[in-house]
Parts: structure tokens; C-alpha cells; sequence
């Protein structure tokens, strides 16, 4: 697209100047294109751009972007003003090469957050991306990619509900997932077989920006341990040891295309921003070998990661057949919904109580506390074919509920009575309930309903 002749030069890009008004509308021209609704970030309302990579982006991911102004400088299509450069620059680049540059070497493991994912997940891809340039060095890859990784994190007391500084140790090899009390010990004060094992983010529910979930399979019983990495902290363990990157050598690393803002040098704003506080460097310079020393919100994500991609190869050794379309959506999964409902007891003569509920996957499971370790109780629900049914209501001779927007599951064996505080909140898990009895069992699913401990 050649814009020359159609933006004028000489004219004063004030707002509402006729540069302004033609560059505002070459952009929408632009931001129209299938290229980009399709690429943008999250695909959201992509009304602002990184006119130093050639992107658009949502408003949300503006603010990620303003964050790393060594690498992303930001601004908005319809109301800042742009110069010549700047709009051809976006319009002979754009979401499309970008992409096929920038995510040109991504894991089939990693996760690739969505729109509705929380801001940390959002914020560290976005990063991996641009700022560190992951998908464009493999070998930068290794934290999460190298089949081994321990370090300190910090995990929730079962008892006491305190965080405490645990070791934590992954290994492929093993096919497990371990962490110890003390970091001298030499034996696993808990082994998490990845076969069963499910990592969440919930910093809301933790109460940690970085905050985990991760569950596993304890004598069919689904357990859950909650865990986070201290921010600005580095991690004590590593996977491995490489050559460290350092503050200058960030200041030299620019996008495979860039330019200048006007009248800056890219390179020596970059050097002026760069600083630990960013956490864009760490570790011990004078030794030149880092132990990952990541902050926080890069060292639980590379946490996550790592747990994804040590699922996705026992996956390929389990289904030798399966491609990496069918293995991907096995690695992690969020839960359907959760929150507070009422339920009573298999008589359904008891009185109704208040419990945390979580829909994961065809388990409903319920706690007396959203950060029990273990579940109250367990229901598995199965598809309509095998007898299972979602109805809006409770029997009419139903007493005891506080709530009154009921919800009745039947299953073969009885029916699973419960209330929810709002009509919305019982939508949303009528919704929720539907979609698990909507869709065919699969084979293995039976083996789990066969052995499924109900627990009322």
C-alpha cells in the first residue's frame, strides 16, 4: 500500500489537521482488513497499535505494551496523531508477518492466552513475544522445555492454610511432579503422577496475582494444592545453567524491524528504560551463568508451561496416533464454573448448605472452603444417554433451602439437589450442567463413572 501521494507532506500533524483525518482513515482501512481481526491479539476491538512492530491491539493490550517501551511504543489509531512513516510502516507490515515472525517457533505445548484469561497469563505471552523473543530463540525455550525443573515455591498449608516456602521438583523422566518440606530431604513429602495431574490459574480465589491451582489424582479423589511464586524473587532452582543476559544486552536486542520514534534513538531509549525494577534482568552478573532468575510472573508461567509440555510428552507416548490438535486440549483445562451453592443430603430431608462448588470437567466437586484440599464430596456426571439430567427447580415437597433458584441433577443412582442464590448464578450452572450432559461419554470416561466414589 503506497502512501505517499496521499498523505501530503508539509502539514502540521496537529488533531483534526487533514494528515490526521487521512492517516485515521488509512488505519481503519487497515484495522478492517481480515489480517488483522483475525491476528490481533486477542481479537477485541483492536483500536490502538505498536507502531514500532507494526501490530493492533486492544485497549487491554495497550497497557501490557506501554509496559515494555524498549520493544513496543504505543498509540492510538483514532485519536493520536501519526506521521507518514509511522502509517506506512504499519500498513507494509502488520498482525499477519508479525505473527509469522514473532510466534514463528512456538511450543505446540505452550499456552496461547485468550481474551478471557487472567491479565498475568495475557501479560507474560505477551512478553515472551516481543520482549524476551522466545518463539524466535529455541534455546530460550529451555526453562520450560528441558524436561526437568525444581525450585522454591510457595504452597499453601493443608491444615493451617499458611504459605510456606516448599521445594518443588518436576521431571519428566519420572512422570511426576514432587515437592518436599525441607529442601535438604530425601524423600517427596507429596508425588503428583502427571497422568492425573491439572494446573489452573486462580489468583482470585488464592488471593496472588500469580497464584496457582494444581490437582491430581489421590485414591480416585481429587486433591488440590495451591502455590505461587514470590514476586520479585528469584527462583532458587533452575533446569539448567546458560550464559546470562544482562541489562546491556537487552539494550542491543531490538524486534526483527523496528523504527524510530520521532527525533529518538530506539537503542538509547531502551538503554535509559531498561532496569531491574522492570524485571527485564536478573540473576548475578558477575558470575555471567544464571539459575533462572526470573521474577515472579515469568517464573510461574514458565512453571505452567513446563507442567503443560511434560503432559503433552506422556500424551504422545500414551496415544503414539494422536496429533498435536488432539493432544493440546488435554494438557491443562480451567473449570467450567465456580462459585457458592446450597445443597443437601441423599435423603433430601436434611437441611440445605452453603458450598464452594467447582465444575471440572464431568466432576462437580464441593468444599466447604474454595481452598479445601480436598473435596467434600464428588459427583460425577455423565451425558443424557447414560441416564443423566439437568432440570431447572427443586421436587415441590423440597424444604430446608435458604436459596430459591433450584437446580436437580438426576443421575442413574439418585438425584443431587441444589440452590442457588440468583437467578443468574443458576443460569450460568443449568448452562454449565447442560453442556457436560450434552456431550457423548468417551471411552475412558466410563471406567471413571464405573469407579466413582459418590460421597454425599
Amino acid at each position: 500500500m503506497t502512501l505517499g501521494p496521499v498523505l501530503k507532506q508539509g502539514v502540521d500533524p496537529e488533531y483534526g489537521s487533514s494528515l490526521h483525518l487521512e492517516s485515521v482513515g488509512i488505519l481503519k482501512q487497515l484495522l478492517v482488513q481480515p489480517s488483522v481481526q483475525n491476528v490481533s491479539e486477542y481479537g477485541s476491538d483492536p483500536d490502538w497499535a505498536s507502531y514500532t512492530l507494526g501490530v493492533f491491539i486492544c485497549l487491554s493490550c495497550s497497557g501490557i505494551h506501554r509496559n515494555i517501551p524498549q520493544v513496543s511504543k504505543v498509540k492510538s489509531v483514532r485519536l493520536d496523531a501519526w506521521d507518514e512513516t509511522q502509517v506506512e510502516f504499519m500498513a507494509s507490515h502488520g498482525n499477519e508477518a508479525a505473527r509469522a515472525t514473532f510466534e514463528s517457533k512456538v511450543p505446540p505445548f505452550y499456552y496461547r492466552p485468550t481474551l478471557s484469561d487472567c491479565q498475568l497469563l495475557r501479560e507474560q505471552w505477551i512478553r515472551a513475544k516481543y520482549e524476551r523473543q522466545e518463539f524466535l530463540h529455541v534455546e530460550k525455550q529451555e526453562p520450560y522445555s528441558a524436561g526437568y525443573r525444581e525450585g522454591l515455591l510457595w504452597k499453601r498449608g493443608r491444615d493451617n492454610g499458611q504459605f510456606l516456602s516448599r521445594k518443588f521438583v518436576l521431571t519428566e523422566r519420572e512422570g511426576a511432579l514432587k515437592y518436599f518440606n525441607k529442601n535438604d530431604a530425601k524423600e517427596p513429602k507429596a508425588v503428583m503422577k502427571i497422568e492425573h495431574l491439572n494446573a489452573t490459574f486462580q489468583p482470585a480465589k488464592i488471593g496472588h496475582p500469580h497464584g496457582l491451582q494444581v490437582t491430581y489424582l489421590k485414591d480416585n479423589s481429587t486433591r488440590n494444592i495451591f502455590i505461587y511464586h514470590e514476586d520479585g524473587k528469584g527462583s532458587s532452582g533452575s533446569c539448567c545453567a546458560e550464559p546470562m543476559l544482562t541489562c546491556s544486552d537487552i539494550r542491543e536486542q531490538e524486534p526483527p524491524w523496528s523504527i524510530p520514534e520521532e527525533g529518538t534513538d530506539i537503542r538509547g531509549e531502551a538503554a535509559q528504560s531498561a532496569s531491574p525494577a522492570e524485571g527485564v534482568c536478573g540473576g548475578d552478573r558477575g558470575s555471567g551463568v544464571a539459575t533462572h532468575h526470573s521474577f515472579g510472573p515469568q517464573e510461574i508461567v514458565d512453571w505452567f508451561n513446563a507442567l503443560r509440555a511434560a503432559r503433552f510428552h506422556y500424551l504422545q507416548v500414551a496415544f503414539p496416533g494422536a496429533s498435536d490438535a488432539d493432544l493440546v486440549p488435554k494438557l491443562s483445562r480451567n473449570y467450567l464454573k465456580e462459585g457458592y451453592m446450597e445443597k443437601t443430603g441423599p435423603k433430601q430431608t436434611e437441611g440445605f448448605r452453603k458450598r464452594w462448588f467447582t465444575m471440572d470437567d464431568r466432576r462437580l466437586m464441593y468444599f466447604k472452603d474454595p481452598l479445601d484440599a480436598f473435596a467434600r464430596g464428588e459427583v460425577f456426571i455423565g451425558s443424557k444417554e447414560s441416564g443423566y439430567t439437568v432440570l431447572e427447580g427443586l421436587p415441590p415437597s423440597t424444604q430446608g433451602h435458604h436459596w430459591s433458584h433450584g437446580i436437580t441433577i438426576v443421575t442413574p443412582d439418585r438425584k443431587f439437589l441444589f440452590t442457588c442464590e440468583t437467578e443468574a448464578d443458576q443460569r450460568e450452572w443449568i448452562t454449565a450442567f447442560q453442556k457436560v450432559v450434552d456431550r457423548p461419554m468417551l471411552p475412558q470416561e466410563y471406567a471413571v463413572e464405573a469407579h466413582f466414589k459418590h460421597k454425599p
